[in-house]
């Protein structure tokens, strides 16, 4: 088995109060960023570095800020459009903002209040697609 990962964060682990609404909602906006579920089981899925399970008695869902790439404008445009469709709510339509020139990205938030982006940082080359892992 081989898997994907990026240099600093190992996995981000949300947890929703609504599991099935948050599943729906991250199969919408993560197709359109060209993603999609590669693992999951009851009450989980992950993709990528994202890990997404149900919260019960015991838990809360989480409420944080997690930025996702995107590849161009017009993919941050889909996502927020897909997100609002899919029941996310807006926190701020697709725009350049401040914090560096071409920084382009829309705001959401989704089923548990995170604070999802999709953000496209200007024409960039990259030097691998991901990390591969394979294990020994």
């Amino acid at each position: 088995m081989t898997w994907h990962t990026g240099r600093l964060i190992d996995h981000v682990h949300l947890r929703a109060r609504n599991f099935v609404a948050t599943r729906h909602f991250y199969t919408a906006v993560l197709g359109v960023l060209g993603l999609r579920i590669d693992q999951s089981g009851e009450g989980w899925f992950q993709v990528d570095e994202l890990f997404v399970d149900a919260a019960d008695a015991r838990t809360i869902p989480t409420h944080i800020h997690l930025a996702l790439q995107a590849r161009d404008r017009a993919m941050v445009d889909a996502f927020y459009k897909t997100a609002l469709a899919a029941g996310g709510k807006d926190n701020g339509a697709p725009g350049e903002r401040h914090y560096h020139p071409g920084y382009y990205a829309a705001f959401v938030l989704d089923p548990d209040g995170n604070n999802i982006e999709a953000v496209f940082h200007g024409p960039v080359q990259r030097s691998a697609a991901s990390v591969e892992l394979n294990p020994a």
